[in-house]
Formats: structure tokens, C-alpha cells, sequence
């Protein structure tokens, strides 16, 4: 494995990664985003990598790795490389940090999201999102750098030094975008406690190192796209500046991201109960705008109408209407 300050040119054939978490079921939000990067690969010739991102220890479910590969495949869905595990990625990632480290762009912080909530320079919009203020990155002289195991210190987080001003990024079909980092999240964590790398460093470095030149995601990590900038520049991959692709979500009828609260949407579900892989294809393909009207797809069929600007931008809704179809209802209106 390259270290990430000597990563390779991207490989000539252009590269795509399914990256499921096994934190629990796939469910059809989970299947839409899979058979559009999978759909957007083969009918566009790029080589597919199965990445499991399996970073997030406390909420990883062991039997959920074996399910999540049973299911992409249960829809059609096949890959190139792979699958590789994120687990099994530490060496990269600490490679990583300690570059950062020795550039001066982290710190140790053993700050809480209630103290940036509490500093008076702290924005936020909700009580999930609290943008963590320079104010409280420490001092030269504070005790947390004389620590003998910084990085295996279960009360210390590696954060980024966010300066203020805003990061210009590409999307294939948003445009041109920009984000203020430092108003909108501020000093982000690259490692959390314990050492471990974190969701925005892990995958920077898995994206450089395996050649991926096209990122196929939902819109809720549109935002992610400027962090991920801003390490990719302090690693020294000023060249990796690969193509992004980000659709709508599934939300609810009541305009929430799906969930449980919606009902049973899991694959495995729809898949006991006797639903025909070819009536999701169908619907995530209505979803998508690739269709007028649900239909049963073969991996065939939805892969020829994958074409990389027809894809909705307009938010997707899943109805009991679409949950009636692919039990075997008539097609949703």
C-alpha cells in the first residue's frame, strides 16, 4: 500500500467505489444510490471497487457484512476489485495523520460538542450540526501536548485547522459550488478518540490510493466534498480531483430521510416476502427519473438508461403506494 504523500497517478481506466458500512440492513435509500453508481459504471465503462467502510466500531454489526454483500448482490450488482475493508486500512491512515501532524494541520482537542455549543463564536443551525470555533483549538503551552499517547488517548480527537473563506468544489450535475468550512463545521475531527481515523480522512485516502475518479453519492455529503478538498490538499493530492455525482435521498412522506419510522424498508425484507429484484430496479429507476412509470428492469434494462445527465435532481419520496408495488401491487401513480 502507498502511503498517501506517494500515491499513484489515477489509473487510465476510470474508477468508481461502492462503499456500504455494515451498521445494519440495506434499505431501499441504501439500494437507489448502489444501482445508480453501479448503473452509472457499467453504462459509462468505469471499473468498480467494493469498499467496506467499517471504521465506525461501535455501531458495526459482524453479521452485517455478510448481508450487505448478499443484497447489492440479490439486486444484480457486480464489482471489479474487492471487497476491501477499511479495518484493515490503519497503516495508510496513520501515515496520513502523521503527516498532518507533522505539518502543524491538527491538533489533540478535548473539546465536546456541549463546549463549542457554549463558546460565543460557536454557529449553529440545529443540534446536530454545531461548528467547532478556533477559540477553542489549544494553546502552545496547554498540558494536552506534553501527553505521552496523544494518539491513543481515548479523551483526545484530532481536529483540522479550518481557516475562515470558502472552498470552491465540482459537481457533475450541481455545478460549480462553494462552502465556508470553517462557518459551516469548523475545526472538523480527522481522528477520533482512541486514534482511529475518521469517515473524511479515511475515505481521501482510500479514494487517492485505490484511483477512484468518479464518486457517485447522495446530496446529504454535498458539504463533504469541501472538507474532503481541504485534506486532500494537505496530503499532497493536489492532482487527485476526482468527478462527483450527487443525487437526491429517499426521504419519507413527511419529508424526513428514510428510516425505521417509515416502515420496513430493508432489502432482506422485501426480499423474503417474495419481492422480484426487478421491481426495485424498477422503482429506484422511477425514483431516479429514468422512467415515466415504475416498471419491472432487468440490470440490463436500467444499466442502458443510466445515462450520467438523466438522473433526477428533485427529491425522492418513498409512499406506501411504492411499498404496495413491489409486493405486487399495481404501479404507484
Amino acid at each position: 500500500m502507498c502511503p498517501p504523500s506517494h500515491i499513484p497517478q489515477a489509473p487510465d481506466v476510470r474508477t468508481t467505489r461502492l462503499a456500504p458500512s455494515p451498521t445494519g440492513a440495506l434499505h431501499l435509500g441504501n439500494a437507489m444510490s448502489f444501482l445508480l453508481c453501479w448503473g452509472l459504471a457499467r453504462h459509462e465503462g468505469w471499473r468498480i471497487v467494493l469498499r467496506i467502510e467499517d471504521l465506525d466500531t461501535p455501531r458495526i454489526k459482524p453479521a452485517a457484512l455478510q448481508a450487505v454483500i448478499d443484497d447489492l448482490r440479490w439486486l444484480g450488482i457486480d464489482w471489479d476489485d474487492g471487497p476491501f475493508r477499511q479495518a484493515d486500512q490503519t497503516e495508510r491512515y496513520q501515515a496520513a495523520l502523521d503527516r498532518l501532524r507533522a505539518q502543524g494541520a491538527i491538533y489533540p482537542s478535548r473539546a465536546t460538542r456541549s463546549d463549542a455549543r457554549a463558546a460565543q463564536s460557536a454557529p449553529h443551525r440545529d443540534d446536530h450540526e454545531v461548528a467547532f470555533p478556533a477559540v477553542l483549538r489549544p494553546s502552545e503551552d496547554d498540558p494536552i501536548w506534553r501527553h505521552p499517547d496523544l494518539l491513543q488517548d481515548d479523551g483526545v480527537a484530532w481536529r483540522l485547522r479550518v481557516e475562515p473563506g470558502p472552498v470552491a468544489t465540482e459537481d457533475q450535475r450541481h455545478g460549480r459550488l462553494s462552502f465556508n468550512v470553517a462557518d459551516e463545521v469548523g475545526d472538523f475531527v480527522v481522528a477520533s478518540k482512541a486514534g482511529a481515523a475518521a469517515y473524511q480522512l479515511a475515505v481521501v485516502v482510500d479514494d487517492a490510493a485505490q484511483g477512484v475518479t468518479d464518486i457517485v453519492r447522495g446530496d446529504d455529503l454535498l458539504g463533504s466534498t469541501a472538507r474532503q478538498r481541504l485534506l486532500a490538499d494537505h496530503l499532497g493530492l493536489a492532482t487527485f480531483t476526482p468527478c462527483y455525482w450527487h443525487h437526491p435521498l429517499v426521504s419519507g412522506e413527511d419529508g424526513r430521510r428514510l428510516a425505521k419510522r417509515h416502515g420496513d424498508t430493508r432489502l432482506s425484507a422485501y426480499r423474503e416476502a417474495g419481492t422480484h429484484p426487478a421491481r426495485v430496479l424498477g422503482l429506484a429507476g422511477w425514483w431516479l427519473g429514468l422512467l415515466p412509470t415504475p416498471r419491472p428492469l432487468t440490470a440490463p434494462e436500467f444499466i442502458d438508461l443510466c445515462h450520467p445527465t438523466r438522473y433526477t435532481l428533485e427529491p425522492v419520496c418513498f409512499t406506501p403506494a411504492d411499498d404496495a408495488w413491489l409486493l405486487g401491487g399495481p404501479p404507484p401513480c
